[in-house]
């Protein structure tokens, strides 16, 4: 009977939030950062296209398991609209499909905006990683095949005209999960008459990570330098976040020792004390400040979901 297979790398775990560059994509960033860090598993929270920058922030190694949280949390992107073309891929990449002369006054972008703030219904765009009939639909456009994507509802909790400059407009939207900001900027310009499409998109915030927590690509990159192994990797570990920081929103518990050993031996533990919570669909346990897991709280008992080394 052969050995199970030693998994390569080294078994890190922790949150990095990149500063991607334009024409870099999400899976490519991804990558190189796993071998950057020689981490054993790394992944993303939320796709970020190559024509867009910012913050992708990744997860390596156990926080790998709190993808999820930070996938549902918000977003901010600043983006630009440029008027008169409607392109196939609602961005530069994409052929013109719709042209037109006219441009929209300011105060009628202003007036618009309210109807995209709240929930709204949004068509994803042709080229999306949305799946039709089990395949992507990119892949799909790219057959030249036209699709019938459904509209779903999104949540736009704001959105800003920051200024205009010619035939642009720059603007702020925080949104909620799944919303397309190529899609607002194609029916920004179907309701104004004058056709659009994204030229320019940053993201800056997805939460709980703060803009400031984003480290640039170059500057990872340029401690390849360092010849001792052991002191580039230090020098990159730095810049990793702890596990728990994607949590952040989930009612946390601090536990003892014992207690931390009965919840990795998949067990649950007893919550004594006048002010332990009785009833949480979804709480962190951590002892000495460091996550042990995610679980349910019920009738006075936390039972571990999810474990962590």
């Amino acid at each position: 009977m052969s050995k199970p297979r030693k998994p390569k790398g080294r078994p890190i775990s922790g949150w990095l939030i990149l500063d991607k560059p334009v024409d870099f994509g999400s899976t490519e960033a991804v990558g190189k950062i796993k071998w950057l860090f020689n981490a054993q598993k790394a992944g993303h929270a939320g796709t970020l296209d190559p024509l867009a920058s910012g913050m992708l922030p990744i997860a390596l190694g156990d926080a790998t398991k709190t993808v999820p949280y930070v996938m549902d949390g918000r977003k901010i992107y600043e983006f630009t609209v440029t008027w008169g073309e409607e392109r196939s891929t609602d961005d530069l990449e994409g052929e013109v499909t719709q042209s037109s002369d006219k441009r929209p006054a300011k105060s009628d972008i202003e007036a618009l905006l309210p109807n995209y703030t709240g929930t709204i219904s949004q068509i994803p765009p042709q080229f999306s990683a949305i799946k039709i009939a089990g395949e992507r639909a990119y892949d799909l456009a790219r057959d030249g095949e036209t699709v019938e994507i459904p509209s779903r509802e999104v949540e736009v909790h704001r959105l800003t005209l920051l200024n205009c400059e010619g035939d642009k407009a720059h603007f702020e939207v925080e949104c909620g999960k799944g919303t397309y900001v190529r899609s607002l900027a194609r029916d920004f310009g179907r309701d104004l008459g004058c056709y659009g499409h994204i030229s320019s998109l940053r993201r800056t915030f997805v939460a709980p990570f703060a803009e400031e927590m984003m480290v640039p690509l170059a500057e990872l990159v340029a401690l390849e330098a360092i010849e001792d192994r052991d002191e580039r990797l230090a020098a990159l570990d730095a810049f990793l976040g702890d596990t728990a920081e994607a949590l952040s929103a989930l009612p946390q518990l601090r536990i003892t020792d014992d207690q931390a050993h009965r919840l990795r031996m998949g067990n649950p533990i007893i919550l004594r004390g006048r002010d332990a919570p009785v009833a949480e669909p979804e709480a962190v346990a951590l002892a000495g400040g460091k996550l042990i897991a995610i679980g349910e709280i019920a009738g006075g008992e936390f039972h571990p979901r999810r474990v962590f080394a």
